[in-house]
């Protein structure tokens, strides 16, 4: 009974307490939350106006997306310190409390300072840029974005991947899209029996008469091997990349039509048996 005597006797104290901790500190958290969620907003509306900006001296697009995630990083970081000063926090507290994490915060960090050198090497010796297509760290996509810690990939069957800046600016990739030409190769197998020459002369028209084919460097046909079921040709032409995919799958399809009116035949694995009694 004494001690609900003592605390009823409180009460009145307590909710002065809790009174003025709210007039002193609530008004400011307040204004606190009102300048993050104005100054969020100001800030993508600022970064959408220097994007259009950027887009509108030509500044190159791989460049463009890259000062704009770091441009918005340091914002926010300015506004959330500003937010915390706003509600009361001394900032002398706040960087003590930095100070004291940064040792850990900079050796998690070891791979994001990485990733953020890795694009500026990136932007600097540009591998490859905005719109190139590109084979790396065994994806393959198209580039979409190239931000200050990850590159965008499209795949072609639509699929988003951010690969980390630091690995593609320090492991092998390939960028398809550099060269102004590209070489489509096929293997084509037909029957032993058949007549080479046949065969030859058929793909030669294929390609010839095919009008995304360059005629410089020369399309090449010659006997790649004999092999196990069939004898098979090597093919060799070189094609514009955007029209890569398109001309490979047609000269297949072409191929398949048209070998049975050659008097050509497609081989497929055989093996034959022998039962020794």
């Amino acid at each position: 009974m004494d001690s609900i005597d003592k605390i009823t006797t409180n009460v009145p104290g307590i909710i002065e307490w809790l009174t003025n901790m709210g007039m002193k500190y609530g008004l400011k958290l307040l204004l606190a939350i009102v300048v993050l969620v104005v100054g969020f907003r100001l800030i993508s509306f600022f970064l959408t106006k220097i994007s259009r900006l950027m887009e509108k001296h030509h500044m190159n697009a791989s460049l463009r997306t890259f000062l704009r995630s770091f441009t918005g990083i340091i914002l926010k970081i300015l506004l959330i310190i500003s937010a915390l000063s706003i509600a009361g926090v001394e900032m002398t507290i706040f960087i003590a409390i930095m100070t004291a994490v940064s040792a850990g915060f900079a050796f998690a960090m070891n791979g994001t300072l990485s990733n953020f050198f890795g694009g500026a090497m990136i932007l600097s010796f540009k591998p490859f840029e905005v719109g190139d297509f590109i084979t790396a760290s065994s994806f393959s996509g198209t580039v979409k974005e190239i931000q200050i810690f990850f590159t965008v990939l499209t795949t072609p069957d639509n699929k988003t991947i951010l690969i980390p800046n630091g690995g593609l600016s320090n492991n092998p990739l390939i960028n398809f899209s550099k060269e102004t030409t590209r070489r489509v190769d096929w293997v084509f197998g037909i029957s032993y029996g058949n007549s080479y020459d046949d065969a030859k002369a058929m793909i030669l028209g294929f390609l010839s008469t095919d009008s995304r084919i360059l005629k410089d460097p020369e399309p090449f046909v010659g006997l790649g091997e004999m092999g196990d079921s069939s004898v098979n040709i090597t093919v060799r032409a070189w094609v514009d990349p955007a029209v890569y995919w398109d001309v490979f799958f047609d000269m297949n399809e072409k191929f398949y039509k048209e070998a049975g009116k050659y008097g050509l035949s497609i081989p497929f694995p055989q093996l034959d048996v022998h039962l020794d009694k």
